[in-house]
């Protein structure tokens, strides 16, 4: 196939490329680099441009297409900033998708995978978070993926475009191979920022956001699902949009939480060493627990996460954090 990916020199992004060239695949790249990074576009021509540029999509699809299929990252994504930059998030992750979904139309392209959250649930009713639960969110962030999961539903409804939607629930790890792995500016993520700090030295400690959550340890608990897992993912999910005709939403996750001070015992089994941390205010907008139920996934595109085990995954990270590539 010949796929687009929107967003394909950020972490998330970069992944989904080498997955799909090493199937084959032809990969183009599209991204304004405000927060991805060129030298991780190793696997097929990068297109620099913006979203929020109407005139830089037509080309986009004019000059490099038709794709197969078009798989959406282009997001901020910073739950915090969100909440104190509403316009921003609103303007970059609505407006900017709804440029990508008429470029799409008027360009007949028919099948979109985009890049969902968890936060669009809020705070959860229930332990594991299934498709059923009500999308409640509590912050700008949440709030605009939610309404682009809505215009999906009614692009679909009014111009035949079919999409799935993956809802994640905490992205980490680094490709095995140690070529490309996680990396902000600033770092925002806890397995990034705890590595981080190891190899910063005693200068470098940890924060850790909130202690009093209703949760084991008073620290807030997460489903940390592999990077790969959900490259894994989309790959099946624009296979399910060649035999399924819809605007589907899927749950992806382990289906395990880990609270924040678990995940820093986990880090100091991986690399040997005590990690020093302080605690902090809690973030605005942050749930206590986020876990998810990805049954539905499983049955439908047939995913299962392959890393399960929190050591694992954060062995995978700091083999690349050791030497980062770019």
């Amino acid at each position: 196939m010949k796929v687009l990916v929107l967003g394909g020199a950020g972490y998330i992004g970069s992944h989904m490329c080498k997955m799909l060239a090493s199937q084959n695949d032809t990969v183009i790249v599209f991204d304004n680099l405000s927060t991805g990074h060129a030298e991780a576009v190793k696997w097929g021509p990068l297109i620099v441009g913006d979203v929020l540029n109407k005139n830089d999509l037509v080309s986009l699809f004019s000059e490099h297409g038709p794709f197969d299929l078009v798989i959406h990252f282009c997001a901020k994504s910073l739950v915090g900033e969100s909440v104190q930059h509403p316009a921003t998030y609103y303007r970059n992750n609505v407006m900017g998708t709804l440029n990508v979904l008429e470029t799409m139309i008027d360009t007949g392209h028919d099948k979109l995978v985009f890049s969902s959250t968890a936060a669009v649930f809020g705070v959860p009713k229930v332990n594991l978070i299934d498709e059923s639960q009500p999308r409640l969110p509590i912050n700008p962030y949440g709030q605009s993926k939610k309404m682009v999961e809505d215009m999906l539903q009614d692009f679909h409804k009014a111009y035949g475009l079919k999409s799935v939607c993956l809802r994640y629930f905490n992205a980490c790890g680094a490709d095995p191979e140690a070529e490309i792995g996680e990396r902000h500016e600033p770092e925002t993520h806890l397995i990034p920022n705890i590595l981080k700090s190891i190899l910063m030295g005693a200068e470098q400690q940890m924060k850790v956001f909130g202690k009093d959550y209703p949760t084991m340890d008073g620290t807030c608990i997460r489903d940390y699902i592999h990077i790969n897992d959900l490259a894994k993912a989309h790959i099946l999910a624009g296979d399910y949009l060649s035999n399924h005709d819809g605007a589907y939403a899927f749950n992806l996750g382990n289906g395990n939480g880990f609270s924040v001070l678990e995940v820093i015992a986990a880090a100091e089994q991986v690399v040997g060493n005590t990690i020093a941390y302080k605690i902090e205010e809690p973030r605005a907008g942050d749930p206590a627990v986020l876990v998810a139920n990805a049954n539905l996934a499983e049955i439908e595109l047939g995913w299962k996460p392959h890393y399960n085990d929190i050591q694992t995954i954060i062995a995978t990270a700091w083999q690349w954090h050791q030497n980062e590539t770019f």
